[in-house]
């Protein structure tokens, strides 16, 4: 009996350590139920593909016209508060930003201010580019 605590405690631990990883990709602020979900690019670019997403591009001016994903609307993400009027509170936003830094300060406030189904893409632009995906100038 004295052999079976510390296989048990070993096992409840590993449990709690896969848990734990199996989450950490999956929603990126869980503060009081306020949520919002990482996608890849990949992810991005099939939500983009099948319609009915708002697409929201949080970085300068600047960076949105040396490439941009096809279709965005550019809102800075550091005036979004002040003009979240421009954003839809009836369909999903797929945000994105260079890096994916922006972009979750951006959904971030986007949920803080009820809107309820907010998508960040993971690796930005950069990412996107990566993957091999269209930008337009």
């Amino acid at each position: 009996m004295g052999s079976t605590i510390p296989f048990m405690r070993t096992n409840v631990l590993f449990i709690f350590v896969l848990l734990s990883i199996s989450a950490l990709g999956c929603v990126t602020d869980t503060r009081d139920d306020v949520k919002y979900t990482d996608v890849s690019v990949e992810e991005a670019k099939a939500m983009i593909d099948s319609g009915g997403f708002f697409l929201l591009d949080v970085r300068t001016q600047e960076e949105y016209d040396a490439g941009h994903i096809d279709s965005p609307v550019l809102i800075p993400y550091d005036v979004l508060e002040n003009r979240l009027d421009e954003v839809p509170a009836d369909m999903p936003i797929l945000v994105y930003c260079r890096t994916a830094r922006r972009s979750a300060i951006a959904s971030r406030v986007l949920v803080d201010n009820g809107y309820s189904e907010v998508y960040n893409m993971a690796g930005g632009i950069v990412a996107w580019q990566d993957a091999g995906y269209p930008v337009e100038t």
